[in-house]
């Protein structure tokens, strides 16, 4: 049996910047904090934290006067910074520059609305850290829709601004988008502005391809990840046979009976240790069969 691992899969530019800030800083000495998870992985969370790196709450704050404070790769509401500074925080910023730019752009497109009496809509999932860290830039006066459904709440009559997060679905974005325009008063007054990461969502076709080239699909991907729910539906659409799990202990043996070829991949939070990990345990696994 052939055991694949996609070269395309693990994490991007973002993820990768912000471990590698926290991994200097640790080596520098003293310990270091994450507001909230730096990435959506609980095992390369694990593997940080043994290396000294805490994570922390917004709550969790107020204690950590003349500390230093990692803003990971997703980014925060400008009154985040205002707190630690403070408190005395000093802060590592790790935000990834296309979420950075895409909170400039948001702020803009509400300066926009605000003149014309519209009004923005984001495209994310609510309480996602990148768009608590976007609404936030505008007090959280945006609407966020994460289906056809949520357009529901939509005032059609005003002119509208439509923006992703930068982890979406190409495809759903440009769905929800015709739909805005098709039920808008005046289709004119409405913007489409796809933010969307390219970095991230050019894995789609070459991971549908991927999921097609093989018998069984493993999709390696924290349960927290937005964007691994995006991908591992990618490769469920172009595989029926595609399962997801955290790490190598969730295999199945049953998965791999009378299968020639198991292709691993994973999402943006996804490292690349880790879908080597899950590699070796499915050849060891069938091996042993």
């Amino acid at each position: 049996m052939r055991v694949r691992i996609d070269e395309n899969s693990g994490f991007c530019f973002g993820v990768v910047r912000a471990i590698n800030e926290a991994e200097e800083a640790l080596r520098s000495g003293g310990k270091v904090y994450s507001l909230g998870d730096i990435v959506h992985n609980r095992v390369e969370v694990q593997r940080l934290e043994e290396l000294g790196l805490g994570t922390i709450t917004h709550a969790d704050m107020p204690q950590l006067a003349g500390r230093t404070m990692l803003i990971r790769a997703h980014g925060e509401p400008p009154r985040t910074y205002r707190l630690a500074e403070s408190l005395g925080i000093r802060i590592i910023d790790a935000t990834c520059p296309v979420v950075a730019r895409l909170q400039r752009r948001l702020v803009d497109a509400y300066k926009s609305m605000q003149s014309v009496g519209g009004s923005v809509v984001l495209l994310g999932k609510r309480g996602h850290a990148e768009v608590v860290g976007l609404t936030g830039q505008v007090e959280d006066d945006v609407v966020v829709v994460e289906s056809v459904a949520d357009l529901d709440g939509v005032d059609f009559t005003r002119p509208i601004y439509f923006l992703s997060q930068t982890t979406q679905s190409i495809d759903l974005f440009n769905e929800l988008g015709e739909e805005i325009k098709r039920r808008a008063t005046v289709a004119e007054s409405v913007t489409l502005d796809d933010t969307i990461c390219r970095r991230v969502a050019g894995r789609e076709k070459s991971l549908a391809d991927f999921s097609r080239s093989v018998d069984v699909v493993i999709f390696v991907a924290g349960r927290k990840s937005s964007n691994g729910r995006v991908l591992y539906d990618v490769c469920c659409r172009a595989n029926e046979r595609s399962f997801n799990i955290e790490e190598a202990e969730e295999l199945n043996a049953a998965w791999f009976e009378g299968v020639e070829s198991v292709g691993i991949c994973g999402a943006t939070s996804t490292p690349r240790w880790l879908m080597e990990r899950v590699a070796a345990a499915i050849e060891g696994m069938t091996n042993n069969g």
